[in-house]
């Protein structure tokens, strides 16, 4: 009988790798989600009916925050994370055969702005801030309540690196010669956004801010890896366990890219930038370090550890050729 794999918000590039992935291997994957989903959010009936008799749920729903932090996107931020995960713990209590273990996406961004030390799981501090408190309310929703039956994991995702991911547009600015660091800088913070926690005060000097990353390989091969280990359950770092920093990323990705110079972006340019494209500057310069202590330690071993073999593997995959059709 084949493996029976749910996937709760499905749609993007993370979601449809995993999909894939187990599809080929030749499990049944049930998707919730909007359109065209085997279960839709709102259904208790359907949702129940989807997980249960599943080898395994993965939970990845919830608005990209990748737009601007106005007062309904950062309404809709939590009410997308939080709403599906309560509907997803509902739907596992009231099932009489729950998956043995549910994996539930969260966020490294959970970690403080370090530049100090690595964040583990064991020695990491939590930061303060719109992202962090986001975060926050997910994990507690996901961890809410007795669920007897099922192991849950929150994947503390790094930046995740593949076709699809925030390195695309990095790669499109590389070869526009715009490929240099993102630069910290002073710029003025407004009351509201002050009191909303989404200013990003300046820290990092000379591109130096901290670049945790993971590649998608490696997200898949972690939730694998968590699989096989039942003693392993609670917040999990996914991440490489050799972080980089902003200036080195994108020196990698010139060379990768064979370009050969970028000119940098400062505080002013980004600030601008991210407002004409709708997205925060807080998305490359927060220094995010963090370290994946707990699979290291039950001896996962990654597929990508170091960042410029990660970068040539995404680069070269986006640049294969097209299959001929036969005529």
């Amino acid at each position: 009988m084949s493996e029976r794999i749910v996937i709760a918000g499905a749609s993007g590039f993370i979601g449809r790798y995993l999909a894939e992935h187990y599809r080929a291997q030749g499990a049944t994957v049930l998707l919730v989600g909007r359109d065209g989903a085997d279960a839709r959010w709102g259904d208790a009936e359907a949702l129940r009916r989807v997980v249960t008799g599943a080898d395994v749920l993965i939970n990845l729903a919830g608005k990209s925050v990748n737009c601007r932090y106005g007062d309904a996107n950062r309404a809709e931020i939590f009410r997308s994370r939080l709403e599906t995960t309560r509907a997803l713990r509902e739907a596992v209590a009231a099932s009489d055969a729950p998956p043995p273990v549910w994996f539930n996406a969260s966020t490294a961004t959970i970690y403080r702005h370090a530049e100090d030390r690595p964040m583990t799981e064991s020695t990491g501090e939590l930061g303060t801030g719109f992202s962090v408190n986001v975060a926050r309310a997910w994990e507690a929703e996901f961890f809410a309540g007795e669920l007897p039956g099922t192991r849950r994991v929150a994947l503390r995702m790094a930046i995740v690196l593949g076709d699809g991911s925030a390195l695309i547009p990095l790669i499109r600015l590389t070869r526009f010669g715009l490929g240099g660091p993102q630069l910290d800088g002073r710029w003025f913070a407004t009351t509201a956004r002050r009191n909303a926690g989404t200013f990003h005060e300046f820290r990092a000097r000379g591109g130096r801010q901290r670049f945790s990353w993971v590649h998608i390989a490696d997200v898949l091969g972690s939730i694998e890896f968590l699989r096989a280990h039942p003693e392993l359950d609670g917040p999990v770092n996914i991440a490489a366990p050799n972080p980089s920093d902003n200036r080195t990323l994108m020196a990698i990705l010139r060379r990768v890219l064979r370009v050969p110079a970028g000119l940098p972006a400062f505080r002013w340019m980004l600030e601008v930038g991210t407002a004409v494209i709708r997205t925060e500057t807080e998305l490359v310069l927060k220094s995010r370090w963090v370290v994946p202590e707990r699979l290291l330690s039950a001896g996962y071993a990654f597929a990508f550890p170091d960042l410029e073999p990660a970068l040539r593997d995404i680069v070269a995959a986006r640049e294969l050729p097209l299959p001929q059709t036969s005529r």
